[in-house]
């Protein structure tokens, strides 16, 4: 039986996941599946949320060398966050979406964002889903999984809110029989406290044990259950997206989640979300910055800071109101040097991979690829990748 609780050191050199956690500091993509992407401002812009453009920003992605593309997921009502941009009212579901680019790219690491606790979801469900998406993906799939902290979203499915620390027992039940059914050998039965299954079995089995997991928490409950299950972990400065101030309090929450992870016999790798604001001179890109403050989308910024107030979420905590209207969880500004310069640091402080997102996509990624990773390579952040051929994004049976 496949040990599903695996360390990252007994990855198979060979698996996707392998291959990427080679690189000394990992990058991943944000995708802006929704309207609006993290910026609530009006300033335009060609940012997207629909398939095609996310599409062509994941191969866009991948052939730059990312090593994984995020979807996010949110359930919202009508309008979204409000103002003027009916922010995040048009979204992608992440499952779906993420999941379908997998027919469109061949290396990129894919993650899903699922509430696995909403509505109907069981994990023999997700079990053979995932599984399923696994050999399409050929081991490059993976599942972020989220619990739900806004009670308006459980409203949604006709559901009470749980205890923020109960949800993630429940959580731990979930991802213990989606291990159990992804490796067992014969079928399953299980009596637990919130599921139950008699001789449930999945094929295929997961190439590499099982798809790679993946969590977002700040609070003790939720690092507790992601450094038992997951991966990845994306962190979240606790103090406001600043990079002055984040950096000086991410070394001690790095530690504190890959102790925590060595206490259960576990190495995890932590990411963190920067917003990357890059010109060629400090001068462009502060004025960029203040541009989007200047086209604030006031309204949907107050209904943003509505809707989460409602909530029982311990991330995201310390931000103010300007840095939340230009978005990212930190907020990197400046030149290709002191971009890089600020990449350095973060690796420094235990950061091992970075989620970023851009105010407009598609020409901010390029000018990403051809300024800042060279610079990254230079200072030893990232080895360089071999691009794509053409047909290399074309299915083959």
């Amino acid at each position: 039986m496949t040990d599903t609780t695996r360390p990252l050191s007994s990855l198979p050199a060979d698996s996707p996941l392998g291959q990427a956690l080679t690189q000394p500091l990992l990058l991943g993509l944000f995708l802006p599946i929704h309207n609006g992407g993290w910026t609530m401002s009006t300033l335009p812009r060609d940012t997207d949320w629909s398939f095609d453009y996310n599409a062509a920003l994941t191969r866009q992605a991948e052939q730059l060398g990312f090593d994984l593309a995020f979807g996010p997921a949110h359930w919202l009502s009508k309008g979204g966050f409000g103002g003027e941009t009916r922010y995040r009212e048009q979204s992608l579901d992440a499952f779906i979406a993420t999941s379908a680019l997998a027919a469109v790219t061949s290396r990129i690491l894919l993650i899903s964002t699922i509430h696995i606790l909403y509505g109907p979801w069981h994990p023999l469900h997700l079990a053979k889903f995932g599984a399923t998406l696994d050999h399409i993906a050929k081991g490059r799939w993976g599942l972020n999984i989220v619990t739900g902290f806004r009670k308006d979203e459980w409203a949604m499915f006709g559901q009470q809110q749980i205890g923020h620390d109960e949800r993630y027992l429940v959580a731990n039940e979930f991802i213990e029989v989606l291990n159990a059914l992804w490796s067992s050998p014969d079928n399953l039965d299980y009596d637990g406290k919130h599921w139950q299954l008699k001789q449930a079995f999945v094929t295929p089995k997961p190439l590499h044990g099982r798809p790679i997991l993946v969590s977002a928490t700040s609070s003790a409950a939720g690092i507790a259950s992601a450094v038992r299950h997951s991966d990845l972990i994306f962190i979240t400065s606790p103090v406001g997206a600043r990079f002055d101030k984040a950096i000086t309090a991410l070394p001690e929450l790095n530690a504190r989640v890959k102790q925590q992870a060595a206490a259960v016999g576990r190495d995890v790798r932590t990411l963190i979300n920067p917003m990357i604001i890059c010109r060629d001179t400090e001068r462009e890109a502060r004025q960029v910055y203040q541009a989007i403050l200047d086209k604030a989308d006031h309204g949907a910024i107050e209904g943003f800071f509505h809707t989460h107030a409602t909530g029982d979420s311990q991330s995201w905590r310390g931000h103010e109101r300007d840095e939340r209207i230009v978005g990212g969880n930190i907020q990197l500004i400046g030149t290709p040097e002191q971009i890089v310069d600020q990449l350095l640091q973060l690796k420094a402080a235990g950061c091992d991979g970075i989620q970023l997102c851009f105010f407009d996509y598609v020409s901010e990624l390029a000018y990403f690829g051809e300024r800042v990773i060279p610079l990254l390579e230079q200072a030893g952040l990232r080895h360089p990748v071999a691009p794509l051929s053409s047909s290399s994004n074309t299915f083959t049976a």
